[in-house]
């Protein structure tokens, strides 16, 4: 790994663990927040604040990407738990809608539940849900397109060629493949660096159609659950790197 990489995904790290911190003072504002009699209004700037919260990662997360799309492959700021769960640098958009089914089945000690999603409601959800799907598929193929890149003809020609350059010791055929292959992985991270936006793409527009079906209150009850499965997550991964040293 050299230094620019390492700097990049140090750097990424940090703002990483602060975007954290800060989903924590968020989740905290949407478990006090107005009781259920309440006016739809009230929820409104919760969720705005939120939605915004998460917005500001991608924004971050593209432009860190620009300089080193492949270290969001392998992200050494999470912990293994968490990559265990990543698709394509991130969560499943599938898994927002297992979150609604299990937040339409369960109720908490708070009474926080969407058991009240109108018939409308839920038709506009496995609407969306089909879209979403259809989605996911598309970013597979283009992940998959990526990877047989890989084990394209030319690149096997020129891991062959350096091999040949490296054992005659003609080190000016070496330099000039190395050249070659720079130029062949700078198009194979930008190919990740596509696929990466694409999935990150779908994973927005899940969160927004999901709360443009549901009402502000709904909202404020899905974030919630949503911002505490993924600070869970983070807590219980840490534990576990603590406790398999």
């Amino acid at each position: 790994m050299d230094t620019s990489q390492l700097e990049s995904e140090m750097k990424f790290s940090e703002f990483y663990e602060r975007w954290i911190r800060q989903l924590e003072g968020h989740l905290r504002l949407l478990l006090v927040a107005p009781p259920q009699h309440s006016s739809e209004a009230e929820f409104e700037p919760i969720v705005r604040k939120l939605t915004a919260h998460h917005k500001e990662y991608y924004k971050v997360k593209w432009a860190w990407a620009q300089q080193d799309a492949l270290a969001f492959f392998v992200p050494e700021w999470l912990s293994p738990l968490e990559n265990a769960y990543l698709w394509v640098t991130g969560w499943k958009p599938s898994m927002a809608f297992r979150l609604v089914e299990s937040l339409k089945e369960a109720r908490s000690e708070s009474g926080a539940s969407l058991a009240g999603l109108s018939e409308e409601q839920v038709r506009g959800i496995e609407a969306l849900r089909l879209r979403i799907k259809a989605e996911e598929e598309r970013v597979e193929m283009e992940m998959e397109r990526q990877q047989v890149a890989v084990a394209d003809r030319k690149m096997v020609e020129l891991a062959r060629l350096h091999g040949l350059a490296r054992r005659s010791g003609d080190a000016g055929a070496a330099a000039q493949v190395d050249g070659l292959a720079e130029v062949a992985l700078k198009g194979l991270a930008a190919g990740l660096e596509k696929v990466m936006k694409m999935a990150d793409c779908v994973r927005l527009k899940t969160m927004k159609g999901v709360l443009d079906v549901l009402t502000p209150m709904q909202c404020v009850q899905f974030l919630a659950a949503t911002s505490m499965l993924q600070i869970h997550m983070r807590k219980w991964g840490k534990i576990r790197n603590k406790s398999s040293k």
